[in-house]
């Protein structure tokens, strides 16, 4: 997976914002306000994904490719290395249970995050 791919898909995720509130370099992606992922678009090494702590513990437990994530904090975000030998199919996986996860436990108020599920999860099904 390239830059231009990650963000093609991530963007492809209904209500996706994207910024760079970190540095010129550093694309973040939100939904209701929250990050969900992001990767350095010079140096596309890793992408960074949330996750359930358990989940994460489980991921980095079976592949190698999948590292605590530097300057996060360590329960929550996970690394994805973008060159490594994970399929596609599996980041694109990672990336979008990273919204699921970050729309249904992150997003407030209460009101805000359920206007979204209504309108999110039907599209997504739809994916």
């Amino acid at each position: 997976m390239d830059i231009m791919d990650f963000r093609e898909y991530v963007l492809s995720l209904p209500e996706t914002e994207e910024s760079t509130p970190f540095d010129e370099t550093t694309l973040v992606y939100k939904i209701g306000g929250r990050m969900f992922a992001c990767a350095d678009m010079e140096n596309f090494t890793y992408i960074v994904v949330k996750h359930d702590p358990d989940e994460g513990e489980m991921l980095r437990e079976r592949y190698p490719e999948i590292t605590p994530a530097w300057h996060f904090h360590k329960r929550y975000w996970s690394a994805v290395a973008a060159a490594g030998d994970l399929p596609d199919t599996l980041v694109r996986e990672l990336i979008r249970a990273s919204y699921l996860y970050t729309l249904r436990n992150t997003v407030t108020p209460k009101a805000r995050r359920e206007e979204l599920m209504r309108r999110v999860v039907p599209l997504l099904e739809k994916m």
